[in-house]
């Protein structure tokens, strides 16, 4: 395995999870709020699910998003 390649691949990976997931949520929590369905001052549970099927990896993360 060529570790500059597997880190590089995998920052890359990393940060479109990232940058998309936020824009999901982002896009999401202002629906919400136009449609009266939040307040605006809620705390959201939030859980994220990472598989890498091939290594048999299931990787759970859950925590509260603030909105106010």
């Amino acid at each position: 395995m060529n570790e500059d390649v597997f880190n590089t691949s995998l920052r890359k990976f990393l940060k479109k999870v990232g940058v998309t997931s936020q824009r999901e949520i982002e896009k999401a929590v202002r629906d919400a709020l136009e449609a009266g369905r939040l307040k605006g001052n809620e705390k959201l549970p939030a859980t994220m699910v990472l598989t890498v099927g091939a290594v048999s990896l299931t990787h759970e993360i859950a925590d509260e998003i603030e909105l106010g």
